[in-house]
């Protein structure tokens, strides 16, 4: 089995793709202790998914796996985008990032909602070579939170074709099923494999 270690920080997310990774048969290594977050420095998704891949590849001295996800909502021009995680500022809670969504799209008609979700997970190797792969779930902004389960936006994301939930009114292996993550951590273990 391959060994991977996740640079990311954030336990909603280290959970989920460990989830998935671990079912795909990969082994989940810790990321390197006192290693603090790494600044998300770049305008795009890519950009800052293989920052953090190298950096945290470096310090481990092994393979780590690294991701960004943005929320692009049609009618505010593709925002939050790059900047999903502190779209109402430095700090943000989840709960203060969706209301700016939702404030931003107030006056905004039901079938003008659109978004898609999109994340770039990267890959790097300690010597800095990395590869890049992604998911993109399509779907659209409900006009209220609904739902436990999840983080981020998902309390406010009604992926198409799934009959009207949101992804925090899924189970977490259902969200992992379908979800932006869950078809990029898929395709980044077919990338590994050949």
């Amino acid at each position: 089995m391959r060994r991977l270690v996740l640079a990311t920080a954030n336990a909603h997310k280290a959970s989920e793709m460990r989830a998935v990774l671990s079912g795909l048969g990969f082994v989940i290594g810790q990321r390197p202790e006192g290693l603090g977050e790494v600044d998300e420095v770049e305008d795009t998704l890519q950009g800052n998914a293989l920052l953090k891949a190298r950096v945290v590849a470096a310090a481990a001295g092994a393979t780590a796996v690294a991701d960004d996800t943005g929320l692009f909502v049609d009618a505010l021009d593709g925002r939050p985008g790059v900047y999903s995680a502190r779209y109402a500022g430095p700090g943000a809670s989840d709960a203060q990032n969706v209301a700016r969504v939702l404030a931003e799209l107030e006056d905004v008609a039901p079938d003008r909602r659109g978004a898609h979700f999109r994340t770039v997970i990267a890959v790097a190797e300690p010597d800095g070579s990395a590869r890049w792969v992604e998911g993109v779930l399509e779907g659209r902004i409900a006009p209220a939170p609904r739902g436990a389960h999840g983080f981020g936006y998902d309390v406010v994301f009604i992926p198409r074709d799934l009959g009207g939930e949101t992804l925090a009114e899924l189970s977490a292996q259902e969200k992992n099923a379908i979800s932006h993550r869950g078809l990029a951590l898929r395709a980044l273990a077919e990338l590994l494999r050949t």
